[in-house]
């Protein structure tokens, strides 16, 4: 998945045993989602140029759940992105695309572009040039497939940046939007995850899905949530919504979620406030 993987898990019998198990489904996952690998399910799909494509019922459902989530975020989510992604270059280190290129991306993006259909164990894209872009879900829902398949009444996954704890509390930090080595609040993290977005390490890579624009380089998000899934989509869709429009939405739907702006601030909701977060002074870097 083009990003690095770390493993701590505790508890009685093998741990060799449950880390060799947490390795194989993400290997599973890897093999099965991801477009960077053209013989996946999911890249064939993105390849079918409009054909039905036969996708296990886990993928089906899990594209399912992250359609759903395009409509809950009222579209600054979505998982049918691949044409955008592949207009501005983000996998090849970004450019410009020209008016005619664009648009033609905004046609063949959306999730309504994705037709599921359970009953006969197929998906497909309405357009040619449509694709899934795993990107901003596959690691979350990855966490949580890892997790379980471990089986340890204890454990801190790192997939990327994103952290799952159970068991035992850990002590995780969110980075300064504006440098990553350091070390902007900390929080203990407990039978949750937390998940971070922003434009500080790989440049404005973040695209809105309701305008077809990489998102403007505002600052980054932190979202702790119960399942990594869950985190994973709404710390991309809260970068999305940016530090207004997000804080808002997050405080209506009782997300714990964190806005780090790049003049300094720090905006939390109610429910990532009830965490206890310590912020980090800037004047005693």
């Amino acid at each position: 998945m083009g990003t690095e993987l770390s493993l701590h898990l505790e508890g009685p019998g093998d741990l060799g045993r449950a880390s060799g198990a947490a390795l194989a489904e993400a290997a599973r996952l890897e093999a099965a989602c991801s477009t960077w690998d053209p013989a996946s399910p999911w890249s064939r799909l993105n390849a079918a140029q409009g054909r039905p494509v036969a996708l296990d019922r886990e993928w089906l459902d899990l594209l399912a759940r992250m359609k759903a989530w395009q409509a809950r975020t009222d579209g600054a989510f979505d998982p049918v992105l691949m044409a955008l992604v592949r207009a501005w270059g983000i996998r090849e280190g970004g450019r410009t695309p020209t008016p005619v290129v664009l648009a033609a991306a905004r046609r063949a993006s959306g999730a309504a572009l994705l037709i599921l259909d359970r009953a006969a164990g197929t998906a497909r894209l309405a357009l040619p040039g449509a694709g899934v872009e795993e990107g901003g879900f596959l690691k979350g829902y990855a966490l949580d497939r890892l997790r379980q398949a471990a089986g340890t009444p204890a454990g801190l996954l790192d997939f990327g940046g994103q952290l799952l704890a159970w068991g035992v509390p850990v002590e995780a930090s969110v980075a300064d939007p504006r440098d990553r080595r350091q070390a902007r609040l900390t929080l203990s993290l407990s039978e949750a995850s937390l998940s971070s977005s922003g434009t500080s390490e790989r440049g404005r890579h973040i695209l809105d899905p309701r305008t077809g624009e990489p998102c403007p380089a505002w600052g980054s998000t932190a979202v702790v949530a119960a399942d990594a899934l869950t985190a994973d989509v709404l710390s991309t869709a809260l970068d999305v919504m940016g530090p207004d429009a997000g804080l808002a939405w997050a405080e209506r739907q009782g997300v714990a979620a964190a806005f780090l702006l790049h003049d300094g601030s720090v905006r939390m909701t109610p429910a990532f406030r009830s965490l206890h977060p310590t912020l980090i002074s800037q004047e005693t870097r």
